[in-house]
């Protein structure tokens, strides 16, 4: 509610404002009151001059102002109790009770009764017989081949071959010596009984080698390839049917039948009937009262205070500077003389 009147009481001032200022806007042309008729004038000849002043201008602005509230909402508050609940719940128990009954009982009962059989027994004979039968046996035989064969045969032939051979001869060599020392007597180092140096050449032996090449005449054999035929011996088998006669020995089984006596066990069986008593389970339910901790809730209301910030609108007036343009009459008669 109070935030509806002060945007109300913001709108009329705004509202005012604005009518002042378009007043003020009438009336303030180029600087004169509205009353006076210079803005019209009688001129022939219209001119073309402005002139531009600036004027101070008084503006209504709205500002926001944030202001803190302190405000309380209705909490509720949780609040845990424990108590002790007695609850009732079924519970099964197993219980017995006696049956009686008559139930029928086998009785098992053997005796021996002595019958009489008829059984086969087998009796075995021995018997002989001639047999004709064809037997095959081997006939070996030997036979006779030609086949052919190859045979190496060595033959020698001469041929002449030269051979590098050489000896040795000793022949001698002049070589040229050595210069040897001029030679003095130790007691008189006199150069004129110095004996001159000797340089004569020496003739030396040397073994030298001097080859030669002798023809010689060696034996060589080369093998020739000769066909040659031979009778080789082959053994060939082949197979005679004969016929022969000989005792064949078999056994024959022929059954025959005997009358045996024997004792057979007999197993018999009656029921006799016979009163049992047993115990039969069966579950029945039993109402039990127990208790139990219980946790339960209740809830409190409670006041909590919380800040909330809120802008306030306020009206600030300010001077602010406006540039104006009004035209300036050529001629100086008004058309308001009257």
């Amino acid at each position: 509610m109070r935030r509806s009147w002060l945007l109300v009481a913001v709108g009329l001032a705004v509202g005012g404002v604005v009518e002042m200022s378009a007043g003020w806007a009438q009336g303030a042309y180029c600087g004169v009151a509205r009353r006076c008729c210079l803005r019209r004038v009688c001129c022939v000849q219209p001119c073309c001059q402005w002139t531009c002043h600036t004027v101070m201008k008084t503006c209504a602005v709205v500002e926001y102002v944030p202001k803190q509230e302190t405000c309380y909402r209705t909490v509720c508050q949780p609040i845990y109790e424990q108590k002790m609940v007695t609850e009732c719940r079924y519970v099964p128990v197993v219980k017995f009770r006696e049956c009686r009954e008559t139930v029928c009982r086998p009785v098992y009962e053997t005796r021996w009764e002595t019958r009489a059989e008829p059984v086969c027994r087998p009796v075995y004979e021995t018997r002989t017989k001639q047999v004709t039968y064809t037997v095959c046996r081997p006939v070996y035989e030997t036979r006779w081949r030609e086949e052919y064969y190859t045979v190496c045969k060595p033959v020698v032939e001469t041929k002449k071959v030269q051979v590098c051979t050489g000896r040795w001869e000793t022949r001698q060599v002049t070589v040229p010596s050595t210069c040897a020392p001029a030679t003095c007597r130790p007691t008189t180092c006199a150069p004129a009984t110095c004996a001159p140096a000797t340089c004569a050449p020496r003739v030396i032996c040397q073994r030298v080698w001097v080859p030669e090449v002798v023809e010689k005449e060696v034996q060589c054999v080369r093998y020739e390839t000769e066909l040659r035929r031979r009778k080789v011996p082959y053994t060939v088998c082949r197979w005679v049917t004969e016929q022969k006669t000989g005792l064949c020995t078999y056994t024959v089984c022929r059954w025959v039948t005997e009358t045996v006596t024997r004792k057979v066990p007999v197993q018999t069986c009656r029921w006799i009937q016979q009163e049992v008593v047993r115990r039969v389970p069966y579950t029945e339910m039993q109402l039990r009262q127990y208790q139990r901790l219980v946790t339960t809730v209740r809830y409190v209301e409670k006041q909590v205070p919380y800040t909330v910030t809120r802008c306030e609108p306020r009206i600030v007036y300010k001077q602010v500077p406006v540039h104006v343009c009004c035209p300036v009459p050529c001629c100086k008669v008004s058309c308001c003389a009257n």
